[in-house]
Parts: structure tokens; sequence; C-alpha cells
């Protein structure tokens, strides 16, 4: 073993005061962190610890060797990390698939900034509501509403989205301002469906802590983000969604916020990627990245 590693050694039994943490922690068997120090000793022709079945003591001179492999060390890694930087810039071409109103309201604003990190990464971005098969399309990562249910996709949070209840002025101006959750019985919401799934139409608020589902009616069920909000901006009624996708419409009163003072639990989001230890670095940093952007929100 060269000396470089053997000091590496020697400074992690120092700093954990354990062989077998040293080992484990360095990912090496046991019986090599002990011939490797007892062969440094020898070399160095002194005692650097004082070993007992319960304990790992330093030496006075184990003290000053660590203090110099300390700095050894540090000026070789410095050296050795010198060009890193240019051998580690990601490159290559990276896709990802997510909703529309994620990529329009959230992603698409910010994505100047990691073009800028990055400017060997090409990026494929489609937008999409339904499931993916990732696999066959040649996709990196998705962001979706719900988990993964595939076993051969690692899921993972990023965000929850504070939502509302909304509709047009119009739709309001017909069919009045709801102002208990009892009066929604009077009311309709627009449907929403995914691919291979059932049609919702229903709304849900949190009271008292719990999340109380009210089931209602509705003339009008559509598939994908902007389909739902251009149906209730077109007056087929009530819609939940994310307040950061509709805050432009709200402002512009094309929409306008209902019973607020009950609140839709949050929207959580989703980024899923293929299993393994080992990601892509290209893929990596933009999971790193749309991580801390929507840390941000």
């Amino acid at each position: 073993m060269d000396q470089i590693q053997a000091m590496r050694i020697f400074i992690r039994i120092t700093e954990l005061g354990s062989f077998s943490r040293a080992a484990e922690d360095l990912e090496l068997p046991r019986a090599t962190v002990s011939t490797t120090l007892k062969n440094l000793e020898q070399r160095l022709g002194v005692r650097l610890f004082l070993r007992t079945t319960r304990q790992v003591k330093i030496t006075e001179e184990g003290e000053l060797y660590y203090q110099r492999c300390l700095q050894l060390i540090s000026a070789f890694d410095e050296a050795d990390n010198l060009f890193a930087h240019r051998k580690l810039q990601p490159e290559g071409n990276v896709r990802i698939d997510m909703p529309h109103s994620v990529a329009r309201e959230i992603v698409l604003p910010a994505l100047p900034d990691f073009s800028a990190r990055y400017p060997h990464i090409n990026l494929t971005l489609s937008a999409n509501d339904n499931a993916v098969d990732m696999l066959h399309q040649g996709v990196d990562c998705v962001i979706r509403a719900w988990p993964g249910e595939s076993e051969n996709l690692q899921s993972r949070p990023i965000a929850m989205l504070a939502q509302t209840t909304c509709a047009s002025r119009d739709y309001l101006a017909r069919c009045g301002q709801p102002q208990t959750l009892m009066e929604l019985g009077k009311h309709q919401a627009v449907g929403y469906f995914f691919a291979h799934q059932r049609p919702e139409s229903q709304l849900e608020f949190v009271v008292n802590k719990k999340t109380q589902t009210v089931q209602m009616a509705n003339s009008l069920v559509v598939s994908g983000a902007d389909a739902y909000i251009a149906a209730a901006k077109a007056g087929y009624g009530l819609i939940q969604t994310s307040r950061q996708v509709v805050s432009q419409s709200l402002a512009r009163g094309e929409l306008v916020e209902v019973l607020p003072e009950f609140i839709p639990p949050p929207m959580p989001l989703y980024i899923m990627y293929p299993p393994g230890r080992f990601l892509a670095p290209r893929v990596r940093v933009l999971l790193d990245w749309l991580i801390e952007l929507f840390s941000r929100l």
C-alpha cells in the first residue's frame, strides 16, 4: 500500500479512535488497517498508538506525525484537485418531463441559471401531465404530483405547493359565491382525470387539522393542468390548483379565490429517476438544481 494511503488510514484511526471504525469509514478490511499501521510504525521506527483491548491512545510521536500528515495530505489533495473542475464539468444530453404548468410557471423562468452553470449540458424538456415510460422514451427524470408506482423508479419529494380554490368571475356572478363548505353542494367543479384512472370531481380542505373531502357535481371533465385552468376561466366551475400556477390569473382578475378561510391541503411534487447508487453527473447536477429551485418556493 502506498505511503499516501497509509497516512490517510493513520489519520482516520487518530480521528475516530478505533481501528474498526476507521476500517468501516474507509470501507477497508480491519486486517488491512491493522497491517498498514503495523508496517507504518516499523518503517518510522516509533510507536504511533498505545493499544489496549478497550481503547487506542495516540502517543506523543503519533501526535507529531498526525499534525505533519494533515499538512501533507492537504497539500497533496489541493495539488491533485487543481484541474478537477475541468474534467468534472458535466456534459451531454439530459431529458426531463414535467407537467405543463410546472414547466411554464416555475422551471422555465429559472432555467437560464442552470444553463449558465452547466453550459455543456443540452436539455430536452417535455411537458406532459400523464405517466411516461422513462426507459422506452429515453427520459432521465420526471416531475409529478404523485410518487412513482413502479419499483423501477426512485421517488423523492421536492416540494409542497400551496393550493387555492378559485373560479371565474362569470361563474360566481351566475352561481353565487359560496361562504361555507355546506354551500358547495349547490356548485359545480371542473372534473379532472389522469390516463388509466377514473375521473375525479372533488375538492379537499383542511378542517381541524384533518382533510375533508367534498364530492362535487360537474358538467365537464378534462385532462391536463392547462385545460383544467382554462375550463375554470370559461366558467365551468370551481378548481383547486397550485397558487403559484394561477397567481397571475388571480392578479389579473381572470380567476377569483373562493373560500379563502378554508385552506386546501398542499400539493406534493415528486422527482423520479431510475434507482441506483451512481447517476450520470449530468443527471445528478440537474436533480440537485431542481431540488434547490423548489426549496426556494
